[in-house]
């Protein structure tokens, strides 16, 4: 009866570990996918240039974990993939205050949105080092690496995303300055 027990707990857990790995997987797609875009559309630019770095880097990560997945013989969902992939394609088409052109508020959009994903890859290895413990169950993974990698991604992109966000949402930028009335401002 035990062994039983034990089996289907086992089970489970590794159940939700997959679930878990394959819904992380889509993220690290999508911020890979937000990485190039943005990589493309600051291209030649200094910005662009770090951006091609963690863009880079963001690409070995999203390998390093299918290969953490294959190991554990978990499968990879490719439709969740794919959504991940189509919800980024998606997120193109919002509105940006320019049209159809490239805007200083889709630069910081792009680079406040690497930012937290780089920021929920950080959590991602921590989880995976210590709460599922594959520390121990992959001993070669270097988590430590993989946690000081991503603090250098997002280290390289705060002074951009800094900078970006003063040109989009700032009064004093004015790129991204709205003109008000006088006697709006007052009624405000």
């Amino acid at each position: 009866m035990l062994p039983r027990l034990l089996g289907g707990v086992l089970g489970a857990v590794q159940q939700f570990l997959g679930i878990y790995l394959n819904d992380q997987l889509a993220l690290g797609a999508l911020w890979r996918e937000l990485a190039r875009r943005s990589q493309r559309s600051n291209s030649g630019t200094e910005l662009g240039g770090a951006l091609a770095r963690v863009s880079s880097a963001i690409t070995e990560d999203v390998e390093t974990f299918q290969q953490i997945m294959r190991r554990l013989g978990i499968r990879m969902n490719p439709i969740k993939i794919g959504l991940a992939v189509g919800a980024e394609r998606v997120g193109r088409l919002k509105l940006n205050g320019r049209g159809r052109t490239y805007s200083p508020l889709s630069r910081f959009e792009e680079l406040d949105m690497l930012a937290m994903g780089i920021e929920g890859k950080k959590l991602l290895w921590t989880t995976l080092r210590d709460l599922a413990g594959l520390a121990v169950r992959l001993p070669d993974i270097d988590f430590d690496h993989l946690i000081e990698r991503a603090e250098r991604q997002r280290a390289a992109l705060e002074p951009f995303r800094v900078s970006a966000g003063k040109e989009a949402l700032s009064a004093t930028s004015g790129q991204g300055r709205q003109e008000w009335p006088s006697d709006q401002i007052s009624a405000r």
